[in-house]
């Protein structure tokens, strides 16, 4: 049983949603602000966290960052006002995998919470010492291992969130192939969940800043406007 870590200030939200994922068959801790959260998780991690934005004590943004601290691998999805869009993209970029635009549907709320679960099934089974062996990838400068989610450039370590990795994989894996927006949808979210070119775009932009702490000059992430992206191998 997965264990999701809710946390909003609004009660009505932590009652009708944990309500929805109980029945689901998840395990459901729920948390009211950010600190309490965090004091939590300082203790046990959940696999899957769920963020309000705009919280009393530690908002959403600070807990995140806190949380990103200890590790990359947490999937965190932030639920955010109609009208924060700002802090959507911030959000991303800043390490969340995902948005729910409130008034969200709880249905969908929950099937992207099973995509992200699923993405990390391949982690989880590695952790547990179900593989047995490595299917590293490597393109030029690039090493990828998605048996145990680790990724390096020129040999400097970089710590990517499971969206992010799936998308450099996707491209990576055919070097000079333009991968368009809704390609790359469908790669990093499940086809029953709806994203927008931002949010890909987004997840582009935050992919690239972490691949450039470990070489100020990566350039291999190559945009065609009105097209997609393509992985250039150097």
């Amino acid at each position: 049983m997965s264990r999701i870590a809710l946390v909003d200030d609004d009660r009505n939200i932590l009652t009708s949603v944990s309500m929805t994922l109980e029945a689901e068959g998840f395990d459901v801790e729920t948390y009211n602000d950010g600190q309490s959260a965090l004091d939590a998780f300082s203790q046990r991690l959940p696999d899957l966290a769920v963020f309000d934005i705009k919280m009393p004590r530690m908002d959403g943004m600070d807990l995140l960052q806190r949380v990103r601290q200890k590790t990359s691998t947490l999937p965190v999805i932030f639920l955010t006002s109609k009208d924060d869009e700002i802090d959507e993209v911030l959000g991303l970029r800043m390490g969340a995998d995902d948005y729910v635009t409130k008034p969200f549907s709880q249905r969908l709320l929950v099937e992207r919470i099973r995509a992200l679960l699923r993405r990390q099934e391949v982690i989880t089974n590695d952790e547990a010492g179900e593989v047995e062996e490595s299917k590293t990838m490597v393109r030029g400068e690039l090493v990828m291992d998605p048996l145990r989610h680790a990724v390096s450039w020129k040999g400097n370590d970089v710590s990517l969130t499971v969206t992010e990795f799936l998308l450099l994989q996707a491209l990576a894996t055919r070097p000079g192939f333009v991968k368009s927006r809704d390609q790359l949808m469908d790669v990093a979210y499940d086809d029953q969940v709806y994203v927008d070119d931002r949010t890909i775009d987004s997840h582009i932009k935050r992919l690239r800043k972490k691949m450039r702490t470990a070489d100020d000059d990566f350039s291999a992430i190559e945009t065609l406007y009105g097209i997609g992206y393509r992985y250039n191998e150097e």
